[in-house]
């Protein structure tokens, strides 16, 4: 066999593969899905709002990042709800393009006519109203989503006849495969857009950038509205379907298959419920209280409810099927629960090495890219091997990934800049915005993701997903959690000026930043080749 042959035979299994498996069904849950990815349009205009207008430490905002994140484990209840009123869960769309709409038009606001806003309550407060507005809208979006894309997957072949349980899971696993490369797509569309829209602000006036930032959050509107008309598409998709069905003489217990989930209907459990309004209660009492250690208490609290929830939903699989679920989980979490650098490092990118709104969108971009291309090649392995095989190679791309930013800090650049003649440069080096949080851990969640859909009982699959997934989410505030920590330990301080005086408030100190980025690297490779290493060895041992 020739190389070029070689060559089509791999891009035919990795890439064309994938495209003859599309199905026109599959497209509404996409819609969702990509939607979700566009939400990172406003991640760097977020960050030289924050610089530019707002006096926060880098604790205090890695905290409101883990704030922003415990909305998702309100994903519990939203799932058992979905399967519970499963031929209307398309109302849930339209309650979190609501939410996120408006935390879209409070940063207009805030960024065209802030003195306006001030006279209703401070800016930080709105601030942190709209990033913790956001999310609890993609949460109820997101439950809806999985239970869409179990749903788009068809249950009879061009004849008529059942799926046999192989391509089931071919199926299945494809659908979760679109749906997280709809997320980094979206990702992709929105690095591109940023590059365009941030160009040449570096010479803008101030109010002139305020102008290009309340522009971007503007378009970002067009996010419900993208997720919305994934929902009436659907919709559309069934009406056709019914028609089709009426011409054939169908009956009206066939037709009603387009619109019910087979099987027999959810029961609710209260569990869920109860697990989702204790979380509320606790988030609350414990936030409002103002007393130590608030976001830890949350957090263990949390845990604690969805492992409950978690224990009362294996019950429903087969003892072995449930200690795999059980250790694949583990691993995962393990995996999303490192801790990142935090804000610090795209400061001194910005103040030190001179990274403007533009270039830093072209690094985002690079980091969507090379996700999208990872998920596209590994996609063979995620069929062929475990998913331990998968994490670790994960795990060593994420550490890879944070190596150019601890170089940079570091002055490497200054030693390859002049031996190249200003090729290899801090831009040149920076190939991976690792400031932004990388979308690895979407691929991660792929093999865990189809083997729900394909072994949930067929009534209570949005709630596997919504358990499972909140779970994972979970991992995201531990992160969060872990970042502060550090950021604790580390401190870095970015210069901070007086908007009508000019005079420094806080002066810029980066002298710890290079020993956060060490530790950083050094616990994002050790965590989770330690918790492969456990689990195997436990009685969660999983072979998926």
């Amino acid at each position: 066999m020739t190389l070029a042959k070689k060559a089509y035979g791999w891009l035919d299994a990795v890439v064309f593969d994938l495209v003859r498996e599309l199905r026109w069904s599959f497209l509404p849950p996409l819609m969702v899905y990509f939607a979700a990815g566009i939400q990172g349009l406003t991640a760097i205009v977020g960050t030289f709002f924050v610089k530019e207008y707002l006096g926060l430490s880098a604790a205090f905002l890695a905290g409101l990042t883990f704030w922003a994140g415990l909305p998702w484990a309100l994903k519990m209840p939203m799932g058992h709800l979905v399967d519970i009123i499963w031929r209307w869960k398309w109302m849930l769309v339209w309650v979190g393009a609501g939410l996120i709409a408006t935390s879209m038009i409070i940063m207009v606001l805030l960024i065209s006519d802030p003195d306006m806003m001030e006279t209703i309550a401070p800016i930080p407060a709105w601030y942190v109203t709209s990033v913790i507005l956001a999310p609890s809208g993609y949460v109820v979006q997101d439950a809806v989503a999985d239970a869409m894309s179990v749903e788009a997957v068809p249950r009879f072949d061009e004849n008529g006849e059942p799926l046999d349980e192989e391509r089931a899971r071919e199926l299945h696993t494809t659908m979760q495969m679109l749906g997280r490369v709809a997320i980094i797509t979206g990702g992709v569309g929105v690095s591109l857009l940023n590059i365009y829209m941030f160009s040449g602000v570096e010479s803008l006036t101030q109010p002139e950038k305020a102008e290009v930032y309340a522009d971007i959050y503007l378009l970002a509107l067009a996010i419900p509205v993208i997720s919305v008309s994934g929902v009436i598409l659907a919709a559309l998709q069934k009406r056709l379907a019914a028609r089709r069905l009426r011409q054939r003489g169908a009956d009206a217990n066939e037709i009603a298959l387009l619109f019910e989930r087979p099987g027999e209907p959810t029961e609710p459990n209260q569990w869920y419920f109860i697990g989702g309004g204790a979380f509320v209660a606790l988030s609350l009492a414990v936030g409002l209280s103002g007393i130590p250690f608030s976001q830890e208490i949350v957090f263990a609290g949390s845990f604690a409810i969805i492992v409950f929830l978690m224990r009362q939903l294996v019950q429903f699989l087969p003892p072995e099927k449930g200690s795999a679920l059980i250790g694949t989980a583990v691993i995962i979490f393990v995996f999303r629960a490192v801790p990142l650098p935090g804000p610090g490092a795209t400061w001194f990118s910005i103040d030190e090495l001179g990274f403007d709104q533009q270039f830093l969108s072209v690094l985002s971009l690079i980091a969507s890219v090379l996700t999208l291309v990872g998920m596209f090649v590994l996609r063979p392995l995620m069929a062929t091997r475990p998913l331990t095989f998968i994490v670790i190679i994960l795990t060593v791309a994420g550490g890879i990934m944070l190596l150019p930013n601890i170089g940079l800090y570091y002055g490497f650049h200054e030693i390859t800049a002049p031996m190249t003649a200003g090729v290899v440069d801090a831009r040149f080096i920076a190939i991976i915005d690792t400031a932004i949080e990388s979308p690895l851990g979407q691929i991660a969640m792929i093999p865990m993701l189809a083997w729900i859909a394909r072994n949930a009982p067929a009534n209570l699959k949005a709630t596997f997903f919504a358990v499972m997934a909140s779970f994972m989410n979970l991992a995201l505030s531990a992160s969060s959690l872990a970042t502060k920590y550090l950021n604790q330990i580390f401190t870095i301080t970015r210069e901070v000026r007086d908007r009508d005086s000019g005079q420094i408030m806080t002066p810029a100190d980066y002298s710890e930043l290079g020993m956060l980025l060490v530790t950083v690297l050094t616990i994002t490779v050790a965590a989770p080749l330690l918790a492969i290493l456990v689990v195997q060895k436990s009685p969660l041992k999983t072979p998926d």
